[in-house]
């Protein structure tokens, strides 16, 4: 049945993973987008769980990162190949919902089902799906993708994995698990990130500067032993998995934000999170200027400096399974 959705593009939120997740995650974003506990303690669905992270920082991260990043997460959906708009979506590690809302204000008469493993993500997504009028046209299910049986998808049109796939322990079976579950020409699309998104000019903070830059070394490191998918390449693992590569399409995201609150709350709630991953790896005078950042009460808060910017690169690849 077709339907009007009377949704505003902006979900509140998420993009960062999701991540999304997020998504245009985390994000990213942060990883957008977490989902199930596995060895170093990430979650692998949608929401992407962080040491140091609580559910509800993390909720607040994806949400941000998809009001920051909102119109280049539409650009992203607007450019899609999908030809005959797809009418049954699935949203792989859906966070909070920002890759969710997105696909329904570019395809208002698609159903969704929006999969993660985080409970509290997924009723979070139910409530801005009430708020925003369109719960009849979504459905959530709770699952931790690394399961060897996933739950029954009702072979969607389009699955969309925004900043979730990094975060399967095994990526190549989940990949051939979403060429099976598509409908026959169904296309599958994947965000990648390339990290977290960078906030602070180079020469920042002025006693510690190039702080962020370092802090993201120690994160890449963190990362490359505990999430060793993450940036990775999707296009020749899609194709190993039987998917004809349709599209792939880099984006780069610089926004301004020196009057932005949101901007300053992202850039807060994500260097907040960095620093649960990196605090071993610093030495301790970058340590303290970060915490100087973060302190929200002191003069040197991340939340006064006007010099904020949203810099970060994603990478979707847009792929079909045969007929």
């Amino acid at each position: 049945m077709a339907h009007a959705h009377p949704h505003p593009h902006s979900s509140g939120h998420d993009s960062h993973d999701g991540h999304d997740s997020s998504s245009v995650p985390d994000p990213g974003g942060p990883d957008g987008q977490d989902h199930h506990r596995h060895q170093g303690g990430h979650s692998h669905s949608g929401s992407h769980a962080h040491s140091g992270d609580t559910v509800d920082g993390q909720a607040e991260i994806l949400d941000l990162d998809a009001e920051v990043l909102a119109e280049h997460l539409a650009s992203v959906t607007a450019w899609l190949p999908t030809g005959t708009p797809p009418r049954r979506i699935v949203d792989l590690g859906c966070g909070t919902g920002a890759g969710t809302f997105a696909l329904l204000d570019r395809f208002p008469e698609a159903d969704v089902t929006a999969v993660d493993f985080s409970a509290a993500h997924l009723q979070r997504l139910r409530e801005k799906a009430c708020a925003r009028g369109v719960e009849r046209w979504i459905r959530t299910v709770q699952a931790d993708l690394d399961d060897t049986v996933w739950p029954d998808l009702g072979a969607p049109d389009l699955v969309w994995a925004s900043a979730s796939m990094h975060h399967m322990a095994d990526p190549d079976r989940a990949l051939r698990a979403v060429r099976d579950a598509l409908a026959p020409g169904g296309l599958f699309v994947v965000l990648e990130l390339a990290g977290f998104p960078r906030f602070l000019p180079g020469n920042a903070p002025e006693e510690r500067p190039g702080l962020e830059e370092r802090c993201h070394a120690a994160s890449e490191r963190y990362h490359a032993e505990h999430v060793p998918h993450r940036g990775a390449d999707w296009g020749p693992k899609l194709s190993a998995a039987g998917f004809t590569v349709e599209a792939e399409r880099a984006l780069t995201v610089n926004i301004e934000g020196s009057r932005d609150a949101a901007v300053g709350a992202y850039a807060l709630g994500s260097l907040r999170r960095l620093r649960g991953t990196v605090a071993d790896g610093l030495p301790a005078e970058d340590l303290a200027a970060l915490d100087r950042l973060l302190d929200t009460d002191g003069p040197h808060s991340i939340l006064r400096r006007d010099d904020l910017e949203v810099r970060t690169e994603r990478t979707v690849w847009a792929a079909r399974r045969g007929a």
